[in-house]
């Protein structure tokens, strides 16, 4: 899936795009079929909320999911990826599902996704993006995911190592940062539903409010990375900070309906 010109200079100027409904309400359903099996394993790849056995990311879900597997090398999402990135060599520097749970979803605060690859993982430079596939409806009320639109254009902001608040330790933004980029950029929180799909920026300052709903706001994200500018330090495990650049290489479109064609044909 081929971006426009004009969808690439919206995705400049402000740092983020949104497509909705890029995945049918088949394939999708295929995907969130796997869900309650990935978020109910007990592994170390899936961490709970803090003080909750409620799940809040499953990581490197492409290594143990065969559908997910999938979405890894789908060429709707890692397409746009070559493009805006500008290569046709990119690896998986992270793949995870972000559950923010009915009733129990935490915060995740404002961030730069950037300061953390390069403060936990030394990636050179932000030649690097989040491709998030909405698996579950994203609304007003189930936490959205908030951004500060044109934030990417301030480069790498300076950020504390927050390990406190939730129970996965982020490197954030302070009041007073976000204060001053909120005024001059407002936020925006993409809403749409399940299918649909969100880019944005490494340096793209975003965050996520608790979800206080009944409707869990599950998302799929694809950090990608230019296979020449890959991390240099390795302290963080494998599955939250991948250690193999090997690119990616895309499947058919298909590939998701086909799946689910044999799975039928094989249960019959």
């Amino acid at each position: 899936m081929k971006l426009t010109p004009a969808q690439q200079a919206e995705f400049a100027e402000r740092g983020y795009l949104f497509l909705p409904s890029v995945f049918s309400p088949e394939e999708m359903a295929l995907v969130t079929g796997e869900l309650p099996k990935i978020f109910g394993e007990t592994r170390d790849e899936v961490i709970r909320e803090k003080g909750s056995a409620s799940p809040r990311t499953a990581f490197f879900v492409q290594t143990w999911n065969p559908v997910f597997a999938m979405l890894a090398r789908h060429p709707r999402l890692v397409e746009p990826g070559m493009q805006l990135l500008a290569s046709d060599k990119l690896y998986m520097h992270q793949f995870k599902v972000n559950a923010k749970a009915a009733f129990d979803g935490a915060v995740w605060q404002w961030h730069q996704d950037y300061a953390t690859w390069y403060n936990d993982d030394d990636m050179p430079t932000a030649q690097a993006m989040n491709i998030a596939l909405f698996l579950a409806e994203a609304n007003e009320f189930n936490g959205p995911l908030m951004f500060i639109p044109k934030s990417h254009r301030e480069g790498r902001l300076a950020a504390g190592h927050d390990t406190v608040t939730t129970s996965y330790p982020l490197w954030t933004a302070d009041n007073d940062t976000i204060t001053g980029l909120v005024a001059e950029g407002g936020i925006v929180a993409p809403k749409g539903p399940a299918g649909s799909m969100l880019l944005f920026h490494g340096n793209l300052v975003h965050a996520s409010g608790s979800n206080l709903t009944p409707w869990s706001r599950w998302i799929l994200y694809l950090s990608l990375n230019r296979c020449d500018n890959a991390i240099r330090r390795f302290k963080r495990p494998n599955w939250i900070a991948n250690r193999d650049f090997t690119p990616i290489e895309m499947l058919p479109d298909d590939c998701l309906a086909a799946f689910a064609r044999e799975r039928r044909i094989a249960a019959a």
